[in-house]
């Protein structure tokens, strides 16, 4: 199960302090809801774990975060995650990429975000994990927000919002 997101979003701060924030894992994983670093490979590839819950099923899982491009003259990077349930019954993949640009005395963030899912979490479907995700990355703008502000990040899934999209997604648009 496949599902793509673009979104798009602006901070109140420099460029070069929103680039050196978001191409720095050890900063930004911690802006990520159910995320954290186990350890760093090399310069380009770190090891982390994450874990969703989904209505009455919890995944957790264990993969490897590699920064294919980080451009600081551009401003552009890209990124690829590889995770298996830790389980053993499903696996994630995430490609990301992400344009900063200068608008409005701050900087603009477009990202584009392919995940394809297999195991327990497909069997939502897309437009369920669609939704799901969508409240995920919303969540992270808010905490990346709120870390270049100086103020303290929520690291926790919002279960609430979740469930939210789990309702939505069984009984909501057709």
């Amino acid at each position: 199960m496949t599902t793509t997101i673009t979104k798009t979003f602006h901070v109140d701060h420099s460029i070069d302090d929103t680039w050196n924030n978001l191409t720095n894992p050890n900063q930004v994983v911690v802006c990520v809801p159910g995320a954290t670093l186990t350890s760093k490979v090399d310069e380009n590839n770190y090891n982390g774990e994450v874990e969703l819950k989904v209505g009455p099923v919890k995944a957790k899982y264990n993969g490897l975060i590699t920064f294919l491009e980080r451009d600081a003259a551009t401003k552009k990077m890209s990124l690829k995650g590889v995770g298996t349930d830790s389980k053993g019954k499903g696996g994630a993949e995430m490609k990301m990429d992400g344009q900063l640009t200068e608008k409005d005395g701050g900087t603009e963030v477009n990202v584009s975000m392919e995940v394809n899912i297999t195991g327990m979490l497909a069997q939502f479907g897309s437009r369920l994990i669609n939704d799901v995700t969508n409240q995920v990355f919303d969540q992270f703008v808010n905490n990346f927000k709120n870390q270049l502000a100086g103020k303290e990040v929520n690291t926790t899934l919002n279960a609430g919002s979740l469930m939210g999209g789990v309702v939505k997604g069984i009984f909501g648009k057709k």
